[in-house]
């Protein structure tokens, strides 16, 4: 065995490039959540956790959503397409502002939930 493939048998067994390539893969994940996180928060939108969405049809209900994760939805950046369990049905839903729904919205929102995971 030569001395350069005993140094990069050394380098792969010790981790050294492997190491980069998952602080590398980390970093991406990292400001895909940040890219995702910070325009919805800065549009008083609340993230995290249970919130109030709207489907394409009008219909409002409450979901688990968290930033770069989702389960049983596809993701189109602010928008995700999801069963809403009020109309039964496929569509995309949004995030809606608590603020600007009346008090009677935001109980039948909260009335009304899908599955419970993200």
């Amino acid at each position: 065995m030569s001395a350069t493939s005993t140094s990069e048998a050394q380098s792969s067994e010790s981790g050294g490039s492997g190491g980069r390539r998952r602080r590398k893969r980390l970093a991406i994940l990292a400001g895909a959540v940040i890219a995702e996180t910070i325009p919805i928060w800065r549009h008083g939108y609340g993230i995290g956790g249970n919130v109030i969405v709207r489907c394409g049809k009008g219909h409002l209900f409450t979901t688990i959503w968290l930033p770069a994760a989702s389960l049983k939805s596809l993701r189109f950046g602010a928008r995700r397409f999801q069963y809403c369990p009020v109309g039964h049905h496929w569509s995309l839903v949004k995030l809606v502002r608590e603020s600007e729904l009346s008090s009677r919205q935001r109980r039948a929102a909260r009335g009304r939930k899908d599955i419970r995971i993200p």
